[in-house]
């Protein structure tokens, strides 16, 4: 997955899972990668259009 630079963005986080990018003083994004964490350990094999999917979902319920 490649990094964002977006408009106005003040800051930007990696997780284990999600990126997080501050904009402005207003807005937050999170993105879901297709990383797996287990144990607070990343593991080497992403499972392939997880973080697809855990996007949409999260534009259905937000």
């Amino acid at each position: 997955m490649g990094d964002f630079n977006f408009k106005d963005q003040t800051s930007f986080y990696r997780g284990k899972v999600r990126d997080v990018y501050t904009i402005g003083e207003d807005w937050l994004v999170m993105i879901a990668s297709d990383r797996i964490s287990a144990f607070d350990v990343i593991l080497p094999r992403p499972i392939p259009y997880k973080g697809q999917v855990l996007n949409q979902i999260a534009s259905q319920m937000l």
